[in-house]
């Protein structure tokens, strides 16, 4: 059985993965079978770390996964990410606390 988070993964990142684990964790490695520097793998594991919290948060919040998904994929800057979560969050506490007051009433 494999886990839903890993069942989300991209073949390239079930592959980096692999490697990682076969390289007991060592970056080192992994970068010299890439033919990569050491930075570049970090930077590439990280992101894999991101991809596998982002599934996480999915069930919480689809809408702030989609835009978390934009930001690794690069298809939205992470200033920008950071106003529309924060705007959404905005809106979508106004609409709790209205639901709120208007319970009390």
């Amino acid at each position: 059985m494999v886990p839903e988070w890993m069942a989300e993964l991209e073949e390239e990142d079930v592959v980096f993965l692999k490697k990682f684990v076969l390289a007991s964790g060592s970056l080192k490695e992994v970068a010299a079978q890439y033919g990569v520097t050491y930075p570049t793998v970090r930077l590439r594991l990280d992101r894999l770390i991101q991809k596998i919290r982002l599934g996480e948060e999915v069930a919480a919040d689809p809408y702030i996964a989609t835009i978390k998904r934009l930001v690794l994929s690069e298809k939205l800057d992470f200033d920008t990410a950071k106003v529309l979560i924060g705007a959404y969050k905005q809106t979508k506490n106004a609409g709790i606390q209205q639901r709120k007051e208007g319970e009390t009433r």
